[in-house]
């Protein structure tokens, strides 16, 4: 055992402070989260378009036939009910009745509150707290505690839980589990980094851990409502520190990267093998998601094709004006396009090298893809099924009259389709493979020489000796 871990009280019993992070779509499932679980930790399920199964216990494909996106969208919400709804009591009955169950939802996602209240509805007595950031989660006490479940709020500063304490949360004090913090420049996945951080100058998480519980305690919260330290965790030797710190106050860890390379866990096999050919340096903190929010990805050959899109790109006007003195002649239909000589050149550049087709952005540039990137962009706009509140690529939102008002933005994707075949089989190299900053831990970590894949179990019991 860890010098100086100890369990700690959540939901009326004794788990081990860790915490399984929830990853979707479908990257955390019943099958992890239960044994995660059952080894005395926290499993947390991730509710975004969980898979739910036919009567053969086959996952049902979430094909979408409505014809308008606001009919796809309620689809999407049925599908995502179902889906965690049939991982919960999976989750459940794995457990066994040890350490406890949450599930995860990002408050961005299209029909958040729909989903939550459906889950809870029909998963009473089997799901112990929800975690939830992507956004501000303002509403999550307040739906928490019409189910009788603990909340715990996933943030990236003080100042972002302070907000939401001051608004809404502090209503409903009783039920607030832990306070989860994720750090922006280690975590993988979308994260809360803001406007006024700069993504290439990281900062130490301790400092920022200690504002936040600074904060917690001008409020009234008590030292035993754990801090959840999310990003960069694998060893726990490396936080020795943090343990029993009175600066801290109580915390616990969270596990995101670490659990996906387990015999429970879902994902594909040719997924769980590029994670151990990831090398330091190889996750890339970018904005290409349609959420806007940063997030941490895999380099691979996806995310250089969105680089690579973004930088064939340049502004334009609709007349001649300023610098803007030449019409384009390349990748466009019609004379109204007007740009700057040195960016006339690279347009012509790239229109040899087969980018032969200019998109519009909503910043008023264009920017150069091939027919065939063009053809898919527009394809995966047009199929939209809403998944989330406010959509950057397709111009989708959940509400009033379900569209942001800007132009869709080519410079984006389809995150849904992405994440949906990455977790089903597809080629890792050509979707979106999110990974915190510490997977490279995979190909030098000795636990894993020999190709060794482990159990749940024996990651965590791995993770207690402090390695």
């Amino acid at each position: 055992m860890f010098k100086g871990l100890k369990p700690i009280q959540y939901a009326g019993r004794e788990v081990w402070p860790l915490i399984e992070g929830g990853k979707g779509v479908s990257a955390t499932n019943h099958a992890s989260s239960g044994a995660w679980a059952a080894a005395g930790g926290i499993g947390t399920v991730s509710a975004v378009n969980a898979d739910s199964y036919d009567e053969d216990g086959n996952v049902i494909p979430q094909v979408y036939e409505g014809r308008t996106r606001t009919d796809r969208h309620q689809e999407l919400i049925d599908y995502a009910i179902e889906g965690a709804v049939a991982q919960v009591e999976r989750a459940h009955e794995i457990a066994g009745g040890k350490g406890a169950i949450n599930i995860n939802v990002l408050w961005e996602m299209g029909g958040a509150e729909a989903v939550l209240h459906g889950v809870l509805e029909r998963t009473k007595g089997k799901v112990a707290g929800v975690t939830c950031g992507a956004g501000m989660p303002y509403r999550l006490s307040e739906i928490a505690k019409q189910y009788g479940v603990y909340y715990l709020p996933i943030v990236s500063s003080g100042r972002a839980f302070r907000a939401l304490w001051k608004r809404a949360y502090h209503k409903v004090p009783e039920l607030l589990g832990a306070v989860v913090y994720e750090d922006p420049w280690l975590a993988g996945g979308h994260n809360g980094l803001s406007n006024a951080e700069d993504p290439t100058k990281p900062e130490d998480p301790f400092p920022r851990v200690k504002q936040l519980r600074e904060m917690m305690r001008k409020e009234g919260i008590s030292d035993d409502i754990p801090i959840v330290m999310a990003g960069g965790v694998w060893f726990l030797r490396d936080w020795n520190d943090w343990i029993d710190n009175d600066d801290l106050g109580k915390i616990a860890f969270q596990y995101g990267t670490r659990p996906l390379l387990t015999k429970e866990s879902p994902i594909p096999d040719i997924w769980k093998d590029e994670l151990t050919k990831i090398e330091e340096g190889d996750v890339l903190l970018h904005k290409f998601s349609p959420t806007g929010f940063y997030s941490s990805a895999v380099k691979n050959p996806f995310l250089r094709s969105l680089q690579g899109r973004s930088e064939r790109q340049i502004p334009f006007s609709t007349e001649k004006a300023g610098e803007h003195t030449h019409q384009l002649d390349v990748g466009v239909k019609g004379k109204n396009f007007w740009v700057a000589a040195g960016d006339l050149l690279r347009a012509r550049e790239w229109d040899g090298q087969g980018f032969t087709t200019a998109l519009k952005t909503p910043d008023n540039t264009l920017v150069f893809v091939t027919p065939e990137e063009r053809a898919m962009i527009r394809k995966d706009q047009a199929d939209c099924m809403g998944c989330l509140s406010h959509c950057a690529f397709s111009s989708w939102k959940d509400h009033d009259n379900y569209s942001t008002g800007r132009l869709a933005d080519p410079r984006s994707f389809c995150i849904q389709k992405s994440l949906q075949n990455i977790a089903h089989g597809a080629d890792p190299h050509e979707n979106l493979m999110f990974a915190g900053h510490a997977a490279y831990n995979f190909k030098t970590d000795p636990f894993y020489s020999n190709g060794f894949v482990p159990t749940v179990k024996e990651l965590v019991d791995r993770i207690l000796t402090g390695d």
